[in-house]
């Protein structure tokens, strides 16, 4: 498989993927509306189509090119935005991966590989959570990817249309914008960089899985190479940190005391995450293999250097 297409390609996300392919000589095709991406977030060896992931146009892109894969990083990825505007998020998570597959049908596209979420699982209390773990979405958001996990599969009944399903944990790093999952990370990496309070929404007592987004991107790449395929895998650390325990690292890798808020918790929001990777370990010979504070540091440079 060489033809990729990427959606949300110049998004956070890609803006990490993207490059890896390129360097494994695959030929890339960007499909992004720049609503959150970044142009400069595409390399100049990649293709660009400057698309919605919703439009008619997206099927005579994919019968031009005849991909061989879509891995689909397009959609709303906030679970705040997805209470407030359900119809939205209803529209580009569910709406768009339906564009994709239908057309992936179509075109003769090998592989469908998606970017699905911890969400999914709700508020579990069996951590780590493994993958035959319920699913039961707290947010519209959760709900949304998980109804597009239950598209995919179907569509590979009828159509044998093969795929790799990811649940992310908490993803973080460079390039990442305020909204998603790990957006916690590049907020509080922004605010600081910027010697201004940070909020936290709780006590800061609660968790997350916090994985590197260099990290995800390779484990995309080995979802383009492996045959255990028609599966889903968390993409995950399997560690959990506390809100409190981030604002330590950071203040460490900043050298200074920092100033925070703590105000109401926000519906929708789960209080324990921590997802299981033995599966992803086992199956794909991947691994995470950044460290939180690495990461984090990497991540409070890139901003400082943007403030």
């Amino acid at each position: 498989m060489k033809k990729i297409l990427v959606t949300g390609g110049a998004g956070f996300i890609g803006s990490h993927l993207v490059p890896h392919l390129l360097e494994k000589d695959y030929n890339v095709t960007v499909l992004d509306n720049l609503s959150n991406g970044k142009k400069e977030n595409i390399p100049a060896a990649a293709d660009f189509a400057a698309m919605d992931i919703c439009s008619e146009d997206v099927g005579k892109l994919m019968q031009d090119k005849k991909f061989d894969a879509v891995i689909h990083l397009a959609g709303q990825t906030a679970v705040s935005t997805s209470v407030k505007d359900p119809a939205m998020d209803e529209q580009l998570n569910i709406g768009g991966i339906i564009n994709i597959l239908n057309n992936a049908c179509h075109t003769g596209v090998k592989r469908i590989i998606f970017s699905s979420t911890a969400a999914s699982y709700g508020d579990n209390p069996h951590l780590p959570l493994q993958e035959k773990e319920p699913v039961m979405p707290l947010s519209f958001y959760g709900l949304s990817k998980v109804t597009a996990e239950k598209y995919i599969k179907l569509f590979h009944s009828y159509y044998d249309l093969d795929y790799v399903i990811f649940r992310f944990a908490n993803v973080y790093g460079e390039r990442q914008g305020d909204g998603g999952e790990g957006g916690v990370i590049s907020i509080f990496a922004k605010q600081i960089a910027q010697d201004e309070k940070i909020t936290v929404f709780g006590d800061g007592k609660q968790t997350r899985d916090f994985v590197y987004a260099g990290d995800i991107a390779a484990g995309l790449v080995r979802a383009l190479e492996t045959n255990n395929v028609n599966n889903t895998y968390n993409l995950s650390t399997c560690t959990q940190t506390s809100l409190s325990e981030l604002i330590t690292l950071f203040s460490n890798i900043a050298h200074k005391k920092i100033a925070t808020e703590y105000t109401k918790e926000r519906s929708g929001d789960i209080y324990h995450s921590m997802l299981d990777n033995s599966k992803a370990i086992k199956n794909l010979a991947w691994h995470p293999h950044t460290s939180l504070e690495l990461g984090l540091a990497r991540t409070f440079n890139y901003f400082k250097n943007k403030a």
